[in-house]
């Protein structure tokens, strides 16, 4: 087991079980910075890590009564189509595009997490068949998310289940969990099939991560959450600024 691929997977675990993320948006920074992956390697790799936390943490909410299983079913297609799409795209695209693309999204998971608190939970959500609609549409913006980024996509899943399926906080965090992990697998296997999961690290990012992510929510109910959100944007924004930026390497010219 590789113990730089564990020490990112505790690093990435912890923090995103402190502020309740999947571990993907720390960990494919770590990875491309410590491990050297290039950024198509570091998003394929994460995904499995997506994988083994999203099936820990759905059974972790579970246990508790806080998934709602037909809502992930609903989910389940849409968001395991387009996560072969993400992927698809994410090996057509050249890494600096990725990268931006990349650090873009940090920015929206840094601005959800600091308007957190202030989403409503709805009186009057979608009623019957109506509810299929958002849960289809999260699950495919998701899912493209998944396979594009290396993430497990529950930025985008959790407001909209909260807002209008009218879903509780607890347990729309929890079906979010199992709603993605369909996706990354096939996510996982697209890039696989692409030649670029770094298998050599799965083991030690997975068991990093998880226990990790444990640790995280033990000490997250230690500390006040409005400044655990606010500590973790900051990081979010300051790691984007180095991927908003990125541009195609110039070759040397000739002399």
């Amino acid at each position: 087991m590789n113990l730089t691929s564990l020490w990112i997977g505790l690093i990435a675990g912890g923090f995103g079980g402190l502020v309740g993320l999947g571990g993907g948006i720390v960990a494919v920074p770590l990875m491309t910075i410590f491990l050297k992956l290039s950024q198509h390697r570091a998003v394929a790799t994460s995904l499995v890590m997506v994988v083994f936390t999203g099936l820990v943490g759905a059974f972790t909410y579970a246990t508790q009564g806080t998934v709602d299983w037909l809502a992930a079913l609903v989910i389940f297609p849409s968001a395991m189509l387009t996560a072969n799409w993400g992927a698809r795209f994410a090996n057509r695209l050249p890494e600096w595009k990725l990268k931006r693309i990349f650090g873009w999204y940090l920015v929206v998971v840094a601005l959800s997490l600091l308007l957190k608190s202030y989403i409503p939970h709805v009186d009057e959500p979608l009623q019957g068949w109506l509810k299929i609609i958002p849960l289809i549409v999260t699950g495919a913006a998701a899912g493209f998310a998944s396979g594009l980024l290396g993430v497990g996509g529950g930025t985008i899943t959790v407001p909209i289940m909260v807002l209008l399926v009218g879903l509780e906080q607890h347990t729309a965090q929890g079906t979010s969990l199992l709603a993605m992990v369909p996706s990354a697998l096939v996510g996982s296997y697209t890039h696989y099939r692409h030649g670029n999961l770094a298998q050599e690290y799965v083991p030690g990012l997975v068991v990093g991560i998880l226990i990790g992510a444990f640790a995280g929510g033990l000490v997250a109910n230690q500390l006040p959450e409005f400044w655990l959100r606010l500590v973790f944007s900051g990081v979010l924004i300051w790691t984007a600024l180095r991927y908003v930026g990125a541009r195609p390497k110039t070759s040397p010219q000739a002399t």
